[in-house]
């Protein structure tokens, strides 16, 4: 096994020493910034770390990287993970704190990559074939997505009989996502001076309603394949107004809804359309949830090996996109999912330590 010290200087190649604990390889991945957009020392990194292993077959495409067994397996596991971050807020580099990595990317998502990343290397004869991925573009928009551009360029390399996303859930395995969908009800007025606000029609005032229905609404909590998923009707934003002595002719309250797995995208309009029955509702943006998957076969050992109770993922993550190609996926890795995005952004070291061995229990099982 390669082994080499981490080092970055300048605009040298950042080099990976997988011979490292995972706990120590989550921290040389965080250091290396990569925020969407800027993925690409990150991924040059991971392709160079992992070239010289011969039981791995590599493919890049684009800041995505993929390595595969081809042993001849009869079952193929999909393990992925993203290596883009948000912003960086004067937390990097990492900072080691009482049993946590503390910086941008340690919870979402880079230790569940280091997990991989050092599994990846060191499983040379797995009881299955598997594929592993280490995309992009994952906190920005759906279209710029690696997941999704593997999906249109090379659908071969998604294919498999079960994936894991290493997204935070502390170390517990978290069934199928909620979905989500985005909307814009609009409401309309006629504009005029506010001296003489008689003669026209305010569009903010009109928002009340919407903002009573949204109060008052009641999210409902719905069995998906023996997993409770908890729905939710929110605004997001409101906005109007045109000057400081105008009636406004428009006004716009955004929202989004978060809907249970059993739901298909065009159900998800129908319920906002009901809800908002009588106002000009247009659906900005709509992704499907991801039923929990854990019925297959691969899923049931997964989570006896790794052990624990299966919970619902409330939030919409990549396993959708293994759902949409009939792949049953789970999110399993490292990191309390609230502390993602944080500017104290942190992960415990022994829930890194807890998801290597899960997932080193459940590949070496012969």
């Amino acid at each position: 096994m390669p082994v080499t010290d981490p080092v970055l200087e300048n605009d040298a190649l950042p080099v990976l020493d997988l011979a490292a604990s995972s706990v120590d390889l989550t921290r040389q991945l965080c250091d290396i910034e990569s925020v969407s957009g800027n993925e690409r020392a990150i991924a040059d990194a991971i392709e160079a770390s992992l070239a010289g292993f011969a039981h791995l077959e590599l493919t890049r495409d684009g800041d995505s990287i993929v390595a595969r067994t081809a042993l001849g397996r009869g079952k193929r596991v999909v393990i992925a993970g993203h290596i883009d971050t948000v912003p960086v807020n004067s937390n990097l580099p990492v900072l080691v704190e009482d049993g946590f990595l503390v910086g941008r990317g340690t919870a979402d998502m880079k230790g569940g990559v280091a997990v991989a990343l050092k599994l990846a290397a060191e499983l040379t004869a797995p009881p299955v074939d598997i594929t592993w991925i280490w995309y992009d573009h994952e906190e920005v928009d759906s279209a710029l997505n690696g997941l999704g551009r593997l999906a249109r360029n090379r659908p071969d390399l998604l294919t498999g009989d079960f994936a894991i996303l290493g997204e935070p859930t502390s170390a517990t395995v978290e069934g199928g996502c909620n979905g989500t969908a985005r909307a814009d009800i609009r409401l309309h007025g006629i504009r005029a001076h506010s001296a003489r606000s008689w003669v026209g029609h305010n569009a903010i005032h009109d928002a009340a309603p919407v903002l009573a229905i949204l109060a008052a609404y009641e999210p409902a909590q719905v069995e998906v394949d023996g997993l409770v998923y908890r729905e939710g009707l929110n605004a997001v934003g409101i906005r109007g107004g045109v000057a400081g002595n105008v009636i406004p002719d428009e006004a716009v309250v955004s929202v989004n809804y978060r809907f249970a797995p059993s739901l298909s995208a065009a159900q998800a309009e129908a319920h906002l359309r009901e809800v908002f029955a009588g106002f000009d509702v247009e659906v900005t943006d709509i992704a499907e949830g991801a039923r929990p998957g854990l019925d297959a076969p691969l899923a049931l050992d997964f989570l006896a090996a790794v052990g624990g109770v299966a919970t619902p993922k409330y939030g919409w993550t990549d396993v959708a996109r293994f759902s949409a190609l009939g792949i049953p996926a789970v999110n399993y890795g490292p990191g309390d999912p609230l502390k993602a995005h944080a500017d104290d952004e942190r992960v415990s070291t022994a829930e890194i330590l807890a998801c290597e061995r899960g997932l080193r229990a459940w590949l070496s099982a012969g």
